[in-house]
């Protein structure tokens, strides 16, 4: 029985976890779209060079690639690489809380407590710990979101989920009780011949509808308006779609 005080439930938890453990299996393969996760990364990586942080204990989240621990993983570095499709939970207290450096990639934008799983963070950093997070922020997929109004016609179905603005970020991160709070966001341009390119893109880096209350599959006829929509914004046969990736970054002291 849900209260006043529970958080609206917008996504489905098994459709998460589907989505992630296709994502993994996707990204087994070797021409595997990782482009987004890539970008994240080397922000990551650029940001604590910048701020000449040099964890002794990471926590990685959402990483499959396994490329931001090999890169902070050293003989006096200990990295601990968890990931939502094997069970671990950000919506729950973390089992440890001795990190000075806590990266989420990717896994924020869908969990229906953000709130808490932002507490939960902080709550397992120590004193003077950083915490870095990137998911795909509001103004994401601007031409996708176009092609389903277009499908749907008069009765547009929930098809995309909801995105945190930068605004929106910054207040998350003092209500969780972070310090020196800054939200951000940067655009990552990526063209496709095609509707059928982006959503295999999509489906390959985790970023399929996880929605509780989704709309109901297109028809042929509303998949033909969505792929013409789609392809009505392409420029020399290729239509460039925006990835807003909005990071959190905030300390605990």
């Amino acid at each position: 029985m849900s209260t006043a005080s529970s958080p609206p439930v917008i996504f489905a938890p098994h459709r998460r976890l589907a989505a992630r453990r296709r994502m993994l299996a996707c990204q087994r393969l070797p021409d595997a779209p990782r482009y987004l996760l890539d970008e994240m990364i080397d922000d990551v990586l650029e940001r604590l060079s910048f701020l000449r942080h040099h964890p002794k204990r990471t926590l990685i989240i959402g990483d499959v690639t396994g490329r931001l621990a090999s890169a902070l993983g050293c003989e006096h570095r200990a990295v601990d690489s968890v990931e939502p499709a094997e069970g671990f939970d950000e919506e729950r207290p973390f089992a440890d809380r001795r990190y000075d450096f806590i990266a989420s990639l990717g896994t924020l934008d869908t969990v229906n407590d953000l709130p808490g799983a932002l507490v939960h963070i902080r709550n397992a950093l120590m004193p003077g710990g950083l915490m870095i997070a990137s998911f795909p922020g509001a103004g994401s997929l601007p031409h996708l979101r176009a092609a389903m109004l277009a499908a749907d016609g008069d009765r547009p179905a929930p098809r995309l989920h909801p995105m945190i603005d930068v605004r929106a970020g910054g207040q998350l991160l003092q209500r969780a009780g972070f310090a020196d709070p800054v939200a951000d966001s940067r655009s990552l341009d990526v063209s496709f011949r095609s509707l059928g390119g982006l959503l295999a893109d999509l489906r390959a880096q985790g970023l399929s509808n996880v929605l509780d209350a989704g709309g109901p599959a297109l028809g042929k006829a509303a998949y033909a308006r969505a792929r013409a929509a789609f392809a009505s914004a392409a420029r020399d046969g290729r239509t460039a779609e925006r990835f807003e990736i909005l990071t959190l970054t905030g300390w605990r002291r």
